[in-house]
């Protein structure tokens, strides 16, 4: 498996379910052009960007382009790598018809395929694990689980930076992505603070 220090960004729920099966990262899905609309998600990959980067990993077809082009266009100045799929011809094996441009999406691409394009890209293995940011930590700094815990999350997620639409089983890999360890226990010492 590979372990990657950047964010994925792929179209959708499949796309995402075949690459988790591939590569350790932060995977996180356009929706395909619900992207247009969705300010929290855009907000997220922008940080995700402007942070530890992103690399784009869209279909080859005309959609998958549009996509691919948005996505450049609001994270201009961050840290992109874009990954393009070679152009094949197929239909993935749930759908019943082949796309309009009848070319294979990520889904449905080969593993090796996906690893060849990522490296051809210059992405590279990740050789530094960030600590990361635990569900069971969350639990005991009252974040998830606990009375008023919503309240609290949605001012850790001010602090941070982070859209507040996170859902809290994304939270834990999305801190340690965007903010790591040590911005998470300043933003926890400054919540007890005012808290207290």
């Amino acid at each position: 498996m590979l372990s990657l220090s950047q964010a994925v960004i792929v179209e959708g729920k499949y796309d995402k379910i075949k690459l988790s099966n591939i590569i350790d990262a932060l995977i996180i899905t356009t929706d395909g052009f619900r992207i247009f609309k969705d300010e929290d998600t855009k907000q997220l990959i922008k940080s995700l960007a402007e942070n530890q980067g992103i690399i784009v990993l869209t279909d080859s077809d005309s959609a998958g382009f549009i996509i691919r082009n948005y996505i450049n266009n609001i994270t201009k100045g961050g840290k992109v790598i874009n990954v393009c799929l070679p152009e094949i011809l197929g239909k993935e094996k749930r759908k019943t018809a082949f796309s309009s441009d009848g070319l294979l999406g990520v889904e449905g691409t080969d593993d090796e395929i996906i690893l060849a394009a990522l490296k051809k890209a210059g992405v590279e293995q990740n050789k530094t694990n960030k600590e990361p940011v635990t569900k069971s930590m969350l639990y005991f700094d009252g974040f998830i689980g606990t009375d008023n815990c919503c309240e609290k999350r949605k001012k850790l997620l001010e602090l941070l930076k982070i859209p507040k639409s996170v859902s809290s089983n994304m939270l834990p890999q999305i801190i340690t992505q965007v903010a790591g360890i040590e911005e998470y226990t300043k933003a926890v010492n400054i919540l007890n603070n005012k808290l207290n």
